[in-house]
């Protein structure tokens, strides 16, 4: 069973790889807009903000990052409407293949493109002069934060993929998610807000993410953060996974 899983996971991810390089500009827009969010807060409003870091590009980067993932999920949730108001799973399931291949193809397929993303604003953002001394073990602990990060937007993304009426509603749950980091302290220290907002900010997943990937940019010491940024994703992928499998098994019975 195992290997007929993997098999058709194979399969199906070389389709939706063959898509998008297909139709490169999903990637580019993905890209286009996290770049140009980076380039107006380090130009235009980064002067203004004090955050007693030495470079505001260095900074603001792990929202940035965030801001890509989130911007580019909406593009997992639109391919399964489309395949979904296509008749894709319909003819998947008269064949002999696992059902839940289908779903882990369009997921990888996420990983990949949005790790391609991200690759795009760190080299943009080395252009504009963010630096960093981590080691490689830190390089590749930001790696695995950004995996599981992705992995839990991108299984609440599949949710509207099954469940939307029209294209626009497919991908307009990602606007909330790419907003979310506006409230953390990805852009300014949360210690500036309202108490009200202060408080919600400094309790929300996001603030504890980019605060563990801001430390491991800069070697300073994570302490408490990552352990709940790894809770957070953990707990957000376990539950985002079990309502798509839910709505999944729903949708093909």
């Amino acid at each position: 069973m195992s290997k007929h899983f993997l098999g058709d996971t194979t399969v199906l991810l070389g389709r939706s790889l063959r898509h998008i390089a297909r139709s490169p500009d999903t990637i580019i827009t993905t890209a286009v807009m996290p770049v140009a969010m980076m380039l107006m807060f380090v130009y235009v409003f980064g002067g203004a903000i004090n955050t007693g870091s030495d470079s505001y590009v260095n900074y603001q980067l792990p929202g940035i990052l965030l801001i890509t993932v989130a911007s580019g999920i909406a593009y997992t949730a639109f391919r399964l409407f489309m395949d979904m108001k296509g008749g894709i799973f319909e003819r998947f399931q008269s064949m002999p293949t696992a059902r839940s291949s289908v779903l882990w193809a369009h997921v990888l397929t996420s990983l990949v493109a949005n790790s391609i993303s991200l690759v795009v604003v760190v080299l943009v953002a080395l252009l504009m002069g963010f630096r960093s001394s981590a080691a490689p073990q830190a390089w590749l602990a930001i790696a695995g934060i950004l995996i599981l990060f992705t992995l839990a937007l991108t299984w609440i993304a599949v949710i509207p993929g099954l469940t939307a009426k029209t294209m626009e509603g497919a991908s307009a749950f990602s606007y909330p998610l790419m907003f979310l980091p506006f409230l953390s302290s990805a852009f300014v220290p949360t210690d500036t807000m309202p108490g009200p907002l202060r408080a919600f900010a400094e309790h929300q997943p996001v603030t504890s993410i980019v605060n563990t990937i801001r430390a491991l940019f800069t070697q300073q010491p994570v302490g408490t953060d990552l352990w709940i940024a790894l809770g957070w994703c953990a707990g957000i992928l376990i539950v985002a996974y079990a309502f798509a499998m839910s709505t999944y098994r729903r949708k093909i019975s």
